[in-house]
């Protein structure tokens, strides 16, 4: 990781929710907000939603990029929700030069908007949408391995000042969400959860062992419940890679009755 870079994962919550004075997520709201106050304000951002996946990893271009109202069911005030950050095509081309220099098949697409994995945290974390953004796909594989070689590559980016912002869930069984609590589903959600922290934090750890562990992610306790498919926690892995290290931070929120991580690396 360049010594200006952050990276941070971050839970982003259900849909536009955070947006509509939820009561299960004011205290996802309050500290998003307040880890914007904790962290170095960045001048670019890159973003890494669960709400995108390519084929190959492909990064957006448009200096003005749109919003993707991509959640369903919602009072019509959620689809007109307005995030008007820049875009940085320059960040976008240095993002896909590093991708291909490490090997990793890429794309470039200037026509695609900010999905809601991007403009819903973001609303919260920096209001003033004055800091430009450029989103990376996922790639559809969800391959854990592959995420973090492709957080290795972005770890050689020299922008100045440059938070690396996967945003995904580090809980993400959406029948639990609204099931009834039980002691065995709060036991693999803080399961999961622990062994996400222990993973993530603990310096005793080698990275060749850390980097196993994560990408033998399905093996933790509550793995598969936490998560039926995945594409919420590989943004995750991608942090990770471009970190290459033990977090700096590791926190806990609440949301919808479950608990949740956020993990940062700060050079």
């Amino acid at each position: 990781m360049q010594a200006t870079q952050q990276a941070l994962f971050i839970s982003h919550g259900g849909g536009p929710m955070p947006l509509m004075g939820d009561p299960g997520h004011q205290a996802l709201v309050a500290h998003l907000a307040d880890l914007a106050g904790r962290i170095r304000r960045p001048k670019a951002i890159l973003i890494v939603s669960a709400h995108w996946e390519a084929s190959v990893s492909t990064v957006t271009t448009s200096p003005k990029p749109e919003l993707i109202y991509d959640y369903y069911g919602f009072p019509p005030e959620t689809y007109s929700i307005q995030y008007p950050c820049p875009g940085e095509p320059e960040l976008a081309h240095q993002v896909a030069d590093a991708l291909k220099q490490a090997g990793i098949p890429v794309a470039e697409d200037n026509k695609r908007g900010l999905d809601h994995g991007v403009f819903v945290p973001l609303k919260i974390m920096y209001p003033q949408a004055d800091i430009p953004c450029i989103q990376l796909s996922l790639v559809n594989t969800l391959d854990a391995a592959q995420h973090i070689r492709i957080g290795q590559a972005l770890a050689n980016i020299d922008y100045e000042d440059l938070l690396i912002l996967g945003s995904g869930f580090s809980f993400h069984n959406m029948r639990a969400f609204f099931a009834p609590d039980t002691a065995q589903s709060r036991a693999l959600n803080q399961g999961f959860e622990a062994w996400l922290r222990d993973v993530l934090s603990d310096t005793s750890l080698s990275e060749t062992q850390r980097q196993q562990k994560l990408t033998d992610w399905e093996q933790a306790p509550g793995a598969r419940f936490c998560h039926p498919r995945e594409e919420h926690l590989i943004p995750l892995h991608v942090c990770y890679g471009a970190a290459g290290r033990a977090a700096d931070l590791s926190d806990a929120v609440v949301v919808i009755n479950k608990q949740a991580g956020t993990f940062g690396w700060f050079s």
